[in-house]
């Protein structure tokens, strides 16, 4: 993680979660590897709770720290791709009809990261409001197809909504030409230049 700033710092309870999930990652894996269905449902839905606690945390206590938006965004990043790999595993039918629909997801996320890289040479961490309803209906899609089984309306919900939050981290990525932590949203920032300019 050479991208993350001021490393050395003193962690705080937030970054502790958002690296927790990091963390999670290999035992994620075993469990999803080993076939054992409904614990890796279980421990994912930990990971997930877990990024509405540091976020949460964060602004109570007024802690908000440019690494924590880092670490958050990689523990966000990390935590869907094993689960996406393991809605794969477990329904593999289902995910394959609809295979399309989710690279032209993925492709727009790997474009906007690979913006994000260029122009600040670490993943974009926006966290805007968009990215934030996406990452709940992510998450809900992801847990229920592990411990439930397959919902076709969660499913295009997800995929909707994650279309929509990468087109608009796109337009963000390349409206700043620095690092932007924290930030409502692309409607926000058009209707805040419109005022300054009045």
């Amino acid at each position: 993680m050479f991208f993350i700033k001021n490393p050395s710092e003193k962690f705080s309870i937030p970054d502790w979660l958002s690296l927790y999930r990091i963390l999670a990652i290999p035992l994620l894996s075993y469990l999803m590897i080993a076939g054992f269905r409904e614990l890796f449902g279980i421990f994912l839905l930990i990971s997930f709770l877990t990024d509405a606690m540091d976020g949460y945390l964060a602004r109570k206590l007024n802690i908000e720290t440019q690494r924590g938006a880092q670490l958050d965004s990689i523990g966000d990043i990390l935590t869907v791709f094993i689960g996406i790999v393991a809605a794969f595993k477990f329904e593999w039918a289902f995910m394959y009809k609809h295979l399309l629909l989710i690279i032209i997801s993925f492709a727009l996320y790997f474009l906007q990261l690979v913006i994000a890289f260029m122009r600040y040479g670490m993943p974009s961490s926006f966290h805007t409001i968009l990215a934030k309803i996406s990452m709940v209906i992510q998450s809900v899609f992801l847990v229920w197809i592990c411990l439930v089984g397959i919902s076709y309306a969660l499913f295009v919900a997800a995929i909707s909504f994650s279309i929509l939050e990468a087109i608009e981290e796109i337009a963000l990525t390349v409206k700043y030409d620095k690092w932007q932590p924290n930030i409502k949203g692309i409607f926000w920032e058009i209707k805040e230049s419109k005022s300054k300019e009045e």
